[in-house]
């Protein structure tokens, strides 16, 4: 049995505010440039998803930038639920883009604070609500037989 990926929470935490200011300024910002800045979100989300929580433009902020200046940390957390939090993370601004571009602003601008309130919760408490739909879908997922 192989020993699950790693992260550190605090990462997490960093990369939550950062996406929750991201989220903000596309509901303040220009119908125009509230598209652009969320199609960027989508990248960043979807590089988590796909590439790896560590290789998005947010976790190489805080591994370049902010944890070298706080050390290593006291302990490490199983990547999957954050990674499956991303996911979710992704359907909500690829959804709000999506209805953006289709002139659907009120559903776009929905999807987005929706995703907003998740990074929010995340950034400020450490509640990752994403992790808890992950935990909670496994605690009914039967068990494998060895």
């Amino acid at each position: 049995m192989t020993t699950p990926a790693q992260v550190d929470p605090r990462g997490l935490r960093v990369s939550a505010t950062l996406t929750a200011v991201v989220l903000a300024l596309v509901l303040v910002l220009p119908r125009e440039a509230a598209t652009v800045l969320l199609a960027v979100q989508v990248v960043v989300c979807a590089v988590s998803v796909f590439i790896g929580l560590g290789h998005s433009p947010y976790a190489q902020f805080f591994a370049r930038v902010v944890r070298p200046r706080i050390g290593p940390p006291e302990h490490t957390e199983d990547a999957r639920p954050p990674r499956f939090a991303q996911v979710v993370g992704l359907v909500f601004t690829a959804g709000g883009l999506i209805a953006l571009l289709l002139g659907a602003t009120l559903v776009g601008y929905v999807l987005v604070a929706f995703a907003l309130v998740a990074a929010l919760l995340n950034a400020s408490i450490g509640l990752c609500l994403g992790c808890e739909m992950y935990l909670a879908l496994r605690r009914f997922t039967p068990a494998r037989a060895a």
